[in-house]
């Protein structure tokens, strides 16, 4: 059962030490380095760690981007140790109901590094599609909920 649990002192050292394959690593920030974003902006970040059952298996941060007035899938990563199991697309289908039931948004966002093709293809598996517009060097990618039964 995949489940999204807040980060406390608790889980803290277990998300930190969850890591991506080494092909993976110019794709992804660290954990820390989201969580430091998350401190940061504690009104438009929400972080979680992805549990399934009670092992920590990956870490999804959801966001509102203030400049440009939308929620975004922000930073999302599976440990390398949980790949390929489906935890990817539970825990961003969670993600995503979570923005739809919080905020009851009608589209969400997220950017993916050019070459990152498993990213984008999860993406895609969940509805996402390209806005065309590259940003920051990340390709830009919307999931409009009306059209994703909402």
């Amino acid at each position: 059962m995949i489940s999204l649990k807040s980060i406390t002192r608790e889980n803290i050292d277990e998300v930190l030490a969850l890591q991506v394959t080494e092909n993976q690593r110019t794709f992804v920030s660290s954990n820390g380095d989201s969580l430091a974003q998350a401190y940061v902006y504690p009104e438009t970040a929400f972080p979680f760690a992805v549990y399934e059952d009670s092992a920590i298996v990956g870490f999804i941060m959801m966001g509102y981007y203030e400049v440009k007035e939308y929620y975004t899938l922000w930073k999302f990563m599976i440990d390398r140790r949980y790949q390929n199991r489906g935890y990817g697309r539970k825990a961003l289908e969670l993600g995503i109901q979570y923005l739809r039931d919080r905020f009851d948004v009608p589209r969400i966002y997220t950017g993916v590094v050019p070459g990152n093709t498993v990213a984008k293809k999860l993406y895609e598996s969940v509805g996402f599609k390209d806005t065309g517009l590259i940003e920051l060097g990340m390709e830009e990618m919307c999931l409009t909920l009306e059209d994703h039964g909402r």
